[in-house]
């Protein structure tokens, strides 16, 4: 399921002048450096690791890490997890499509299918 307006709306609000927002994702990461939740999101420009409220994963609070875009989400291992930095996310197998797109999106564009509505 896709995040709604709403969160993007807060994300694009926290980051400011990074752009057009392609992509966003919920994960959690428990490690060495602490468990949360978090939201990833993915621009032109870079890709975002978003920190959470504890109570309401919907709501983004700090900007923990950013990454160039040319920065590979995948591959995804089983659970599903992806290592971002030092970090490993788990997110839900509904999510594994978006973070495939956002990969191909700049490894492989001429995988991608047309925009069926390239007038919007």
């Amino acid at each position: 399921m896709p995040v709604g307006s709403a969160v993007r709306d807060r994300c694009r609000t926290l980051l400011g002048d990074q752009g057009e927002i392609h992509y966003v994702f919920p994960a959690f990461s428990a490690g060495p450096a602490g468990s949360g939740n978090f939201l990833i999101v993915v621009t032109a420009s870079a890709i975002s690791v978003l920190a959470t409220r504890t109570l309401r994963t919907d709501r983004p609070v700090s900007v923990v890490a950013e990454f160039p875009r040319h920065t590979r989400l995948g591959p995804i291992r089983p659970g599903p997890v992806i290592e971002l930095g030092s970090r490993v996310f788990e997110f839900d197998e509904e999510y594994a499509s978006v973070v495939s797109a956002a990969d191909a999106e700049i490894f492989a564009p001429e995988s991608l299918p047309p925009d069926p509505l390239p007038e919007l």
